[in-house]
Order: structure tokens, then sequence, then C-alpha cells
């Protein structure tokens, strides 16, 4: 069902409310995800503040934005003021930049090569994210969705539903943790653990009108598993990850309760360590999403695609290589070393 469009200011348009009926396609969706789909291009922020003040109803009643929706449902979509008068469209070179950045594409899935720096999707301040952008690329990509999301500090592989089956299956199998997702992160000092799984529960708490991710008892279950690809004498350790379950900075959150914080890592990192990395070439957050696996269900059709590390953090591995060994011949890509494993 389309805008109904009001008047309002110059370059300000509102939309009346309305009601959307769920139908199968969109039934067991939550309710945040839901709008997130029927208002495109309106910040997640203020899609919860929407739920929260009781704007948005199902059935006529107040429910939470993790509420499941059934078939039947009746959501009301209260009114939303659009400015008109912004650009809707990503610029030319920001979608040439992101046509050249996709890893692969079917008529189901797509995957994208998302850079450090840019968020999934807008929202807080951001007028445009990963998400947005590609729906501005071809038609085709006008319903796209996050299969999955990653921070805005960390870069590799996004994965995107074109359709809605492909969404609920890939989700079925996160859900029933039947993916492979593998992250590359080089870690302070040397990595003592060994191969080992954090079953640590963290949770999500407000401080000083931002939010910061803890372990906590009382948390959601996550499960982070590390293995040593590379020791750089005593100054840090490269790691490939897999996570099997997918809470906000779930890595780099176990990675510093177990002594060994994530380099580039300005919330739960150590700014000696981090300061001290700057004269090795890093800028940024040291955690790429390597790459992702799974096995689509019904045709039991494996699907593997990886991301190349970013030329900013494989700088960063060649001259750590070069002062801690001084040789040239030892040197390695965390490609390599991988395949070799």
């Amino acid at each position: 069902m389309g805008d109904l469009m009001v008047k309002t200011s110059a370059g300000l348009q509102s939309t009346a409310a309305r009601y959307e009926e769920v139908d199968t396609d969109s039934e067991g969706q939550r309710l945040d995800n839901f709008l997130l789909r029927t208002l495109k291009g309106v910040p997640r922020s203020h899609i919860y503040k929407l739920i929260r003040s009781g704007q948005v109803r199902v059935n006529s009643g107040r429910v939470r934005a993790r509420y499941r929706l059934k078939e039947g449902d009746q959501v009301r979509v209260p009114p939303i003021i659009r400015n008109t008068s912004l650009p809707v469209d990503v610029s030319t070179s920001g979608i040439q930049w992101l046509a050249e950045h996709v890893l692969y594409e079917d008529s189901r899935i797509l995957v994208l090569n998302k850079p450090a720096g840019m968020a999934v999707h807008g929202g807080s301040g951001i007028s445009f994210g990963c998400i947005e952008a590609l729906r501005s690329l071809k038609p085709s990509l006008r319903k796209a969705d996050l299969v999955h999301r990653l921070d805005r500090a960390t870069s590799g592989c996004l994965l995107v539903a074109k359709r809605r089956s492909a969404l609920r299956q890939i989700h079925t199998l996160l859900r029933d943790r039947n993916t492979v997702k593998r992250y590359l992160a080089l870690l302070k000092g040397h990595w003592q653990h060994g191969e080992v799984e954090i079953d640590l529960p963290v949770t999500v708490k407000r401080r000083g009108g931002g939010s910061h991710v803890c372990v906590d008892p009382a948390g959601k279950e996550a499960l982070t598993h590390f293995r040593v690809i590379d020791y750089f004498d005593t100054q840090a350790t490269l790691v490939e990850i897999l996570i099997a379950t997918g809470r906000t900075h779930q890595i780099r959150v176990h990675a510093a309760h177990a002594g060994h914080p994530v380099a580039g890592d300005d919330r739960y990192g150590d700014d000696v360590f981090n300061t001290n990395l700057v004269s090795f070439g890093l800028r940024r957050l040291f955690l790429h999403a390597h790459a992702i696996e799974f096995v689509w269900p019904e045709s039991e059709e494996v699907f593997a695609v990886s991301a190349p590390l970013p030329k900013e953090l494989s700088v960063v591995l060649d001259e750590l290589n070069r002062r801690s060994r001084g040789r040239e011949d030892q040197r390695r890509s965390p490609e390599g070393w991988l395949k070799a494993k």
C-alpha cells in the first residue's frame, strides 16, 4: 500500500496514518524490521521511538519492537514527515564504488565487501548506509534487506537478501547455527589461550548517553571461537574468529575480556597499544569479516564467499612482519596462511 501524502511547509511532506495487513511473506518477522521495510529511509532510532510511544499499533494494541507478526495482523503505521528537498539517492560516484565492491550476486542474494567506516543502514544521524545505497543501484535491489549486520568500523562480507524467501531461509540457518562466519582480527599481545571458544553472555548497557556492551551472567548467550594464525613477537597476534551468535560488539568484548583487545578499538581497547600501532600504519579497527559459508536448505548447494583483507590492514601486517622478523622470506599473507592450514 503506497503512502498517502499530505502537503506541509516547503520541502516537507507528511504521510497519513494507514493500516498494513501482514501477508504470508511477512509472517514471523519482527515488528521493528517490518517497519524498516515499510518506512524505507526512516532511521531505526525513530522507528523505535514510534513503537515506544504507542503510535504504532498491532490489532489496535501496543506491542514491543520484538513482537513477531502473524498473518492477518493489522499494523497501524503512523504519519511520517519526510523532507523531500533532500536528495533521495547516493552520489553517482558512491553507486559506482558499491557496484565495484559486490563480491557475489545471484537472483536471491548479494554479498558486499563493506568498507570500514560505512554504516550498514541509516540512522543515528546517518542519512545513508550500505542498504540504502544498494537500493539505489538498480530496481532489482529496491526491496533488498540486510541478512545480518556489521559494526560500522568493521569491513568485509555483508550478506543482503534480494528476496523475502531468501531472507527467511538464511535467518533460519542463522538461528539454527548452520552458517559459518569467519573474521580476521589483530589482538594485543601474545595470545596464550590456544584454540578456544569463549562462552560468556553479554548485555548492552547505557553509559554517558551511548551504549556499552559488557560480559554479564544475566545477558544474552554469546559464543566466539578464537584460533591463532600468527604471532608478531610479543606485540600482537593475528587470529581467525568464528562466531556462533551475532551479538553487538561480541568479538571486541570477548577479546578484551580475555586480556587481548582488538587493535584500533577505541571503545574496549588499549590506548597505549593502539597509539603504538599508528606507527605501523593502523588507522582503523583491525577487524575484518573474512568469509561466510552455508548450505541452501532445499538444494543442498554449498555457498561460500570471502573478502580479501583490505590494503590498509595488510600493510600493517607487512610492517609487523618486517620489524618482528626482519626477513623477507618469512612474510606471508593471512589468506595464504589460512589456505596452508
